[in-house]
């Protein structure tokens, strides 16, 4: 999923803030830590941040799949 320009309640500006957000808690940071660091105060805001899933690297696995039975079946 992209990760949203703006809050869906508040709409504040909160997609550029994605990047480092995701840096820092792969770094091992404490995610409230870094939301409060990046001025996320508002649960609204933060829930746009914590609840957003990669899912492009999920469906692009079964791409890849689909595309690799593909040239199989038609190899025979």
């Amino acid at each position: 999923m992209i990760i949203p320009v703006k809050c869906f309640t508040c709409g504040k500006l909160v997609g550029d803030k994605w990047e480092e957000f995701a840096k820092r808690i792969k770094a091992g940071e404490n995610a409230s830590d870094v939301l409060d660091s990046l001025g996320l105060k508002r649960y609204c805001c933060r829930r746009m941040l914590l609840s957003n899933v990669e899912i492009v690297d999920e469906v692009l696995r079964f791409y890849e799949e689909a595309e690799k039975r593909k040239e199989t079946l038609n190899f025979y």
